[in-house]
């Protein structure tokens, strides 16, 4: 095994598409934290809301639970990347996600995109450095 291969994690959160696509929902390199986009499923269940805002509180729980298992928190991320079917969805969202980024402050992008499953409203993808943050 070489030293990447040892500073290298795979993070995988029980999601069907994970397995069906072939990634991870994030992977750990030394300490960086990549966070793939992460969608509104409850993976225990694999149901989804209707709801974007809901998506989007369970986008940050999937995602929370990824940089948990890494060892960091949302303190720790340096970006934030949405990705919305609707532009119209995302206003009604901002209250969710400053109460989760407010206080860290992250570079982010919105982009109008195309997701995977037509249920699926919001995807959030993040990047985070382990100990740059403040626990959040």
């Amino acid at each position: 095994m070489t030293e990447q291969q040892a500073v290298r994690q795979a993070i995988l959160s029980g999601s069907t598409f994970e397995e069906q696509i072939g990634y991870a929902r994030a992977v750990v390199d030394g300490d960086w934290v990549h966070v793939s986009g992460t969608t509104g499923f409850d993976y225990a269940s694999m149901t989804i809301s209707e709801d974007v805002v809901e998506q989007a509180e369970q986008c940050l729980r999937n995602v929370g639970a990824a940089l948990e298992e890494a060892g960091c928190s949302f303190g720790d991320v340096v970006r934030v990347r949405y990705l919305l079917p609707e532009r119209a969805d995302f206003e009604p969202c901002w209250p969710v996600l400053r109460r989760y980024f407010g206080d860290v402050r992250p570079a982010a992008t919105m982009m109008m995109c195309g997701l995977a499953d037509p249920r699926m409203k919001i995807e959030i993808e993040v990047y985070a450095r382990r100990g740059s943050g403040a626990r959040v």
